[in-house]
């Protein structure tokens, strides 16, 4: 499906993707901190909607 050369050029971009995006990470953390505070009622409240979403799928199914 993928030639030798596809996945092993696959590989090294996703190692080196994962190491620059926690170096990011790593780099802005404080500004984060300053910034995000909170996110995790936002994130919550995501995940309660799509619950919500296939409750009502699933009872209007039957």
């Amino acid at each position: 499906m993928f030639s030798q050369g596809q996945l092993i050029f696959s590989l090294c971009f996703l190692i080196v993707f994962v190491i620059t995006m926690i170096f990011s990470y790593r780099k802005d953390i404080k500004t984060h901190k300053l910034f995000y505070k909170g996110n995790y009622k936002i994130l919550i409240g995501f995940f309660i909607f799509i619950g919500l979403l296939f409750i009502i799928k699933t009872f209007l199914k039957h």
